[in-house]
């Protein structure tokens, strides 16, 4: 399956942005999605995933700020980002695969397919 990413840009402070994912393939529902973000010189890092079913998980930096969902009639994912922060400032990328239960969502090894990545800066 491929991935595209896209919504990037330049925000402010205190803004919000929408960065969506279309996938290729129609089998996309029963696909796990993630996001994660590697900002310069820092290693990649999980920002939000959603299962199949709907169950959202983030990571700590971004929940209550940040809201992943998916629609499986389009096959895409989004990512609201709102409260924006300059730490934010990052380029994105969206991930899919079929991850089991007992691997770990916020592990990329879990995913197998990736997009090109899209970038966010924040500005303050």
């Amino acid at each position: 399956v491929q991935l595209q990413a896209f919504g990037g840009g330049l925000a402010q402070a205190g803004g919000y942005l929408r960065l969506s994912c279309a996938a290729s393939r129609r089998t996309f529902g029963n696909y796990a999605m993630g996001w994660f973000r590697q900002a310069p010189g820092e290693e990649r890092e999980f920002v939000a995933a959603i299962r199949w079913s709907g169950s959202t998980y983030y990571a700590d930096s971004v929940k209550s700020r940040f809201t992943i969902s998916r629609d499986n009639a389009n096959n895409t994912v989004s990512l609201q980002m709102n409260s924006l922060k300059p730490e934010d400032t990052a380029v994105y990328y969206c991930a899919g695969g079929l991850v089991s239960y007992g691997s770990s969502l916020s592990s990329g090894l879990s995913y197998a397919n990736w997009g090109q990545g899209t970038q966010l800066t924040v500005s303050s």
